[in-house]
């Protein structure tokens, strides 16, 4: 028993020894273990942070060259702008010098040509006193008796042949006498014509508080941002209370933008996304109301059998102004005046009513012509089958074709009365459309660009680039090339800034 409990004490210490060992061999092993992965943990967390400071330098590195490169650009445009005052000057001081010498050869010549004048002079006097003398000498009679019997004999024939041709203008005028009364019935129409000129390009939005002009901007103005983008005006947020200034030359992009704005407003909901929709649900419903008031304008003035795209045409004129008049009323104005002038002139007044409809579709193209709009109406009636006497009162009534017919005079004349528009000043806001498209079509020729408005009457064009087209270091580059074809290829007051905005978005759904 005794020898049982000795085997059992030895045999527990025998364990309780090697379990110790074992205990101490397992963590012994786990600290070397910890170590080494604390020593790799670290080495990672070293290599990580020497991969930060690297990239920072890099950045920071391409930051300064980007901006070293902007400098330079910029010091080389301003070298370059130098250079072209510096060689205009020389070739306007060179022209002078031209134009100073040829004055001075100009100069001598004529006080050559003034002296020989008065020498021609002197001889042909002389020469006169001769020939007096020898023909009194023949004659028998002064000079002041010769020139009594010249008179008198002069003063008979002239009476005889002013009777003969007062008898034949009486006689004609009797064979015409219904053309000339027209004739002058049209022209003291036209001297009546009055005169005016004014052209808006904005339209005022009210609200009902100042609070929803922050929900138009949005977060960092993303929503007017957006609301520009898709309509193509301007969007003017100031303090004027009470008040959102819409700024375009394209009147139905100000109705698209008035309506969608309005909508917006009342529902509440102003976002990107949203903004995007509201605008195409309102280009829609804009293209109907163009359409169905054209059907209507028809309807009322009593004229049938119109193409479809004049119909339209004729709506669009409702959006339009000319000269501070909306351009709409002026067409039913002018072809009301057309038919009362055509009946009493004894023509077809429904003729002259079409005429004087159609007479400024011109003055609303899709696209922009590079002919005046008298031309290019005449050409878009003669394109959707209206008769020559219509395509040729709408082309002539700014005297830009001839006129074949009495119906061209007649519009001519009404479009003065109704418009009273100056013929001076007539091509002024064609030119100055011309202009604002062709500035936005430049912008869209380059690739990438997706969309181009031409902004605050001209001053600046803002383009709108893909995200996936171009990158950011790309528009830099890009919106100087657009500066500087500008600049070499139009002509414009002042100076044009150029916008080129470059956005990415990220859309997913939620199921």
């Amino acid at each position: 028993m005794t020898l049982t409990i000795i085997i059992s004490v030895v045999c527990l210490l025998v364990g309780l020894a090697l379990g110790y060992l074992l205990f101490r061999y397992i963590i012994k092993q786990k600290y070397e273990q910890t170590m080494k992965e604390a020593e790799i943990q670290a080495e990672s967390i070293k290599k990580n942070k020497l991969l930060e400071v690297k990239e920072k330098f890099i950045n920071k590195k391409a930051e300064l060259e980007k901006e070293v490169a902007q400098r330079n650009q910029r010091l080389q445009q301003a070298e370059n702008k130098l250079k072209q005052r510096e060689l205009s000057l020389n070739q306007r001081h060179e022209d002078l010098q031209r134009k100073k010498a040829e004055n001075e050869k100009l100069q001598e010549n004529l006080e050559r040509q003034t002296k020989l004048v008065d020498q021609k002079k002197a001889e042909l006097t002389k020469m006169q006193e001769q020939e007096i003398q020898k023909l009194e000498a023949i004659s028998g009679l002064s000079a002041e008796e010769a020139k009594e019997h010249l008179v008198q004999s002069l003063k008979d024939e002239a009476k005889t042949q002013a009777q003969q041709y007062i008898n034949e203008i009486v006689d004609d005028a009797k064979m015409t006498a219904n053309k000339e009364a027209k004739r002058i019935v049209i022209q003291s129409i036209q001297r009546v014509a009055t005169e005016t000129a004014i052209e808006n390009s904005v339209t005022v939005f009210h609200i009902d508080s100042d609070e929803v002009k922050g929900r138009v901007i949005g977060r960092e103005g993303r929503n007017i941002r957006a609301l520009e983008a898709a309509t193509g005006v301007e969007i003017v947020v100031d303090d004027t209370p009470e008040a959102i200034v819409i700024s375009a030359f394209d009147p139905v992009r100000r109705e698209i933008c008035r309506l969608a704005l309005h909508q917006l407003v009342a529902d509440g909901r102003i976002h990107p996304a949203r903004i995007e929709e509201v605008v195409a649900k309102v280009r829609k419903q804009v293209e109907e109301e163009i359409i169905e008031t054209g059907k209507r304008t028809t309807i009322d003035l009593g004229i049938h059998g119109l193409h479809p795209e004049l119909i339209r045409i004729i709506g669009k004129m409702k959006y339009r102004s000319s000269y501070g008049q909306n351009l709409l009323q002026h067409a039913r104005e002018t072809a009301n005046l057309c038919a009362v002038m055509a009946s009493e002139l004894g023509l077809n007044p429904k003729k002259a009513r079409r005429a004087g409809l159609l007479h400024d579709i011109g003055k609303v193209p899709d696209e922009e012509p590079e002919l005046p709009h008298a031309l290019y109406g005449a050409k878009l009636a003669e394109k959707f089958k209206e008769k020559p006497e219509i395509c040729n009162a709408i082309g002539a009534h700014h005297d830009e074709m001839e006129m074949n017919t009495l119906l061209a005079p007649i519009v001519q004349v009404c479009d003065a009365i109704s418009g009273a528009r100056p013929g001076a000043r007539r091509e002024i806001v064609e030119a100055y459309i011309k202009r604002l498209n062709d500035l936005e079509n430049l912008a869209a020729s380059y690739p990438g660009v997706t969309k181009s408005y031409a902004i605050q009457a001209g001053r600046e064009l803002r383009v709108i680039v893909g995200a996936d087209k171009i990158s950011d270091a790309e528009i830099e580059t890009l919106s100087a090339d657009i500066a500087k074809k500008i600049q070499d290829e139009m002509t414009y007051p002042g100076q044009v800034k150029i916008t080129v905005i470059r956005e990415t978005r990220a859309v997913s759904f939620a199921k």
